[in-house]
């Protein structure tokens, strides 16, 4: 365990140095996520809470808590059927903030190259109720990349590489009140260190860098993965 502790701390430090020279400071976001089967059905539930800052810490970017009803046909398809709040911090000293409530609709797939290489592709469709603006739409496209690297599998123990790219659309040009925004909302682009504590357990440390029309940054994130 000293071992995959000090190694993520190596990537912690590596992933912060490359962090773009151009950003004030690095942001961080904490996050847990969960999921769960009802019983031997092929219904379950799913949700995450996420703990976004402009800075490491104290500069609150977004509180994000979200949750859906789950439907998996088979082990390489799940469909999603969910709710979020969206609490939106202004950058800085302005403390003022936006909510949001945000239906979606999810559809997950998974496939694997070879042995050790598991991918799983994530498109989500929003309908986005934000404070002040009309009526709003986006699409998704989560693009995810799993390989172990000490085990030829995941299972307990199995310390892995983590690694995505999310590309965001927006449907909708106008947000009211004269304002407009482009087609192109977003872009992510991840990589971290995984631990596998348990089979149902598992933890990230990475970097995540995200481009929007405006502005980008780099993002530090830890998260904790568990199925129960």
């Amino acid at each position: 365990m000293r071992k995959v502790l000090a190694t993520l701390a190596c990537v912690l430090m590596t992933t912060i140095t490359l962090a773009q020279p151009n950003q004030k400071e690095v942001g961080a976001w904490y996050m847990y996520f969960w999921n769960t089967r009802f019983g031997e059905s092929k219904f379950g539930l799913q949700g995450d809470f996420q703990f976004r800052n402009w800075n490491v810490i104290g500069d609150l970017e977004q509180l994000l808590l979200r949750g859906g009803f789950t439907y998996s046909p088979n082990r390489d398809i799940k469909l999603t059927l969910g709710y979020g709040n969206v609490t939106t911090g202004a950058y800085g000293d302005d403390k003022s903030t936006t909510g949001e409530s945000r239906i979606y609709q999810e559809a997950l797939f998974s496939n694997s190259i070879g042995p050790r290489v598991k991918l799983t592709h994530r498109f989500r469709y929003e309908q986005r109720f934000v404070e002040n603006q009309d009526f709003r739409t986006r699409y998704r496209y989560n693009l995810f990349m799993n390989i172990p690297l000490n085990k030829p599998t995941f299972e307990e123990k199995t310390i892995y590489l983590a690694l995505y790219n999310e590309l965001f659309i927006n449907g909708e040009r106008n947000i009211g009140n004269g304002r407009s925004v482009q087609i192109f909302d977003r872009n992510r682009t991840y990589g971290a260190l995984g631990y596998m504590i348990k089979k149902n357990l598992k933890v990230q440390l990475g970097m995540m860098h995200q481009i929007t029309n405006s502005w980008e940054k780099s993002q530090l994130q830890v998260s904790l993965h568990h199925k129960f």
